[in-house]
């Protein structure tokens, strides 16, 4: 038969199932047969697994052979029906495919060995690639449309496994896919950019992962695969099957957490992440890949109107030279506030230097921690330091950690203000945390200039109202508008409590989408402030972030409290931290008492750790989600 398989995927995403495994575990077969050997034993429960992925929606089916090789067949003693079981194999998954009116594709499934080449075991790589071509021969006379690899931990056997089909086939399309621990590289301890390097020069079509970790800890491999695919001459296409979390037993069966939503959610971001064809592994069930199925559909219905009003526009433009703009989807931030999700932010200061190294591994400590955005501050207390937004692009394009951008207005005109604005929005930074920064006197610089030509709610107000939009300032257009997801300080703690009540009002007249305030130690204010905020304008109608800062010591509460205006420690604070044996320990349990007491108020928490501690912003968090 013609193999359009490559053509099919070039037009757009490609569903593939879910877990074979898992699922005929499910259907009470346990794991101690040969679930290969159900292709002849018990066919009919084979097909009914595929049938059920092909009424979810998946366009690509996988053979039940991911162990039928010679090597794993004889820990059954089947290893002399390597023939048989993998034509079974696709006899079966392409009955379920002829029977949907839909164009569904077959890929034979071969996995690893089951056995250790050397070095590290007795296996040769000559003994290997017999192995793999006698199981790959039959699936290529059997009729499958692609290979699909996957699950391997050694880049060597995946190697032989692809040599082998090669010679067996020189046109049949290859997946080859290669599992990931949490750390972000193989069991072996390869990286996703060996990964690629070394598939890419055995110009395979597609370069993916699979299995082992759930989607949020295997998304930030397939951006490493993509971003390498993209930069040498074969460029793969990427594909993407994590399993459905961690598994956990319970009596005698695995319990996987993530649900069909869950999935359903992240295959949207598996699209943005350039993946082409997406499913699941381990654990992932026919509810998870109809899940996926509607995410992709929304998104391809989505896409197609946004081009035809692209369209639209183009031909009744004057200006006929730009593309139609992308559709983009709301920052996370901005779909947890509005799920009323409880937010954990945490802030990090730029480093001194030119060097990043250091904070994007913090990123991905914090980010494993619980937190669910970095707050980047620009020049805070107005020091020297890295350009703001260049922090938050690294860690976003190298954690997946999404960044909120401090955005003062001071020390910019309006020319630089949007020009910022854009080349942020350029590099994928689209929260935003307006403010007034602190005065270049206070800093290492105090001769340098405090010109601005706007404040922040008027610069709330240019974001929301002009930019995203499509327009600059003097209502010019600049193409496609901006997504910004803007915040603005709030100050529960002011002199003039009717003042910073009006201030607050006014910039969330002006747009503003949610609120981050100063470090709280006492709720009380906070209580004042709603209230007051409420007998005159009604609920506040933005989710607020409270500011959270564990004291580090004693000497360092006394500096807040005396020297910094807009921190306020209450008596009994400073008290408790006079006589705590340990400053640090003392300060945490202060900062989790006053987060415990805003969860009730407010919707997220804004942790400030002092001198880098980013060790007790952690343990602020610790189980408050849960809590």
């Amino acid at each position: 038969m013609s193999n359009d398989f490559i053509e099919r995927l070039q037009r757009g995403p490609v569903l593939c199932d879910g877990a074979m495994g898992t699922q005929l575990h499910a259907h009470g077969i346990t794991f101690d047969h040969s679930l290969d050997g159900l292709n002849l034993t018990q066919p009919e429960v084979v097909l009914n697994v595929h049938r059920g992925y092909v009424e979810a929606g998946a366009d690509l089916l996988e053979t039940n052979t991911f162990g039928s090789n010679r090597f794993r067949l004889l820990e059954h003693d089947l290893e002399n029906k390597v023939a048989e079981i993998n034509r079974a194999g696709v006899r079966l998954a392409r009955k379920a495919a002829d029977e949907s009116r839909r164009q569904i594709y077959v890929a034979g499934s071969v996995g690893p060995l089951g056995v250790r080449l050397a070095p590290l075991g007795r296996v040769t790589a000559t003994e290997a690639f017999t192995a793999f071509k006698e199981q790959i021969t039959v699936l290529n006379e059997a009729g499958v449309d692609a290979l699909i690899f996957e699950t391997f931990s050694d880049l060597n056997e995946i190697v032989q496994a692809i040599k082998a089909a090669r010679e067996v086939n020189t046109t049949l399309p290859l997946i080859a896919q290669m599992t990931y621990t949490e750390d972000g590289c193989t069991p072996l301890g390869d990286t996703p950019e060996q990964v690629a390097r070394k598939l890419c020069e055995l110009e395979v079509d597609v370069i993916g992962a699979n299995c082992s970790v759930g989607p949020a800890k295997l998304l930030p491999v397939v951006l490493a695969l993509s971003r390498h695919a993209r930069q040498v001459d074969c460029r793969p296409l990427v594909s993407i099957q994590p399993n459905a979390g961690w598994p956990q037993r319970m009596g005698s069966r695995l319990i996987y957490p993530a649900t069909p939503e869950y999935f359903g959610d992240f295959a949207r971001r598996f699209l943005q992440a350039g993946a082409s064809i997406i499913g699941g592994c381990c654990g992932t069930t026919p509810d998870h890949i109809r899940a996926m199925r509607a995410a992709l559909d929304e998104v391809e219905l989505q896409r197609s109107i946004t081009v035809e009003v692209g369209e639209v526009i183009s031909e009744a433009a004057e200006d006929r030279s730009g593309l139609a703009p992308t559709a983009l989807a709301p920052t996370q931030l901005a779909e947890k506030l509005a799920k009323r999700q409880f937010v954990t932010a945490i802030e990090v200061d730029p480093p001194r230097g030119h060097s990043a190294t250091r904070l994007i591994e913090v990123a991905r400590e914090l980010k494993r921690a619980g937190f669910d955005v970095m707050n980047i501050a620009d020049t805070p207390m107005a020091r020297m330091r890295m350009s703001a937004w260049a922090l938050a692009h690294l860690v976003q394009r190298e954690t997946e950690m999404e960044t909120v951008l401090h955005f003062p207005t001071r020390g910019r005109n309006l020319l630089r203000v949007q020009g910022d604005l854009l080349a942020a929005h350029a590099l994928g930074i689209r929260n935003l945390l307006v403010m007034m920064g602190d005065p270049p006197s206070v800093g290492d610089y105090p001769e340098a200039g405090d010109q601005h030509d706007i404040v922040p709610s008027g610069l709330v107000k240019l974001i929301k109202g002009s930019l995203n939009s499509g327009k600059d300032s003097a209502g010019i257009s600049i193409g496609a508008g901006t997504l910004f997801h803007v915040g603005v300080a709030v100050n529960f703690y002011p002199q003039d409590l009717e003042r910073e009540i009006k201030t607050f009002r006014k910039k969330i007249v002006s747009g503003a989408d949610f609120a981050v305030s100063q470090p709280i130690f006492d709720v009380t204010p906070v209580r004042v402030f709603l209230q007051r905020y409420r007998d005159q304008f009604g609920e506040v109608p933005i989710p607020i972030m409270g500011g959270v800062l564990p004291p580090a010591s004693l000497r360092n509460a006394e500096f807040l409290h005396n020297e910094l205006p807009s921190i306020i420690l209450p008596e009994w604070t400073l008290e408790r931290m006079r006589k705590a044996s340990d400053g640090r320990k003392e300060g945490i349990k202060i900062a989790r008492e006053a987060l415990l007491e805003l969860k009730e108020l407010l919707q997220g928490v804004y942790v400030m750790p002092m001198f880098g501690r980013y060790d007790s912003a952690a343990e602020v968090i610790e189980g408050v989600k849960a809590g």
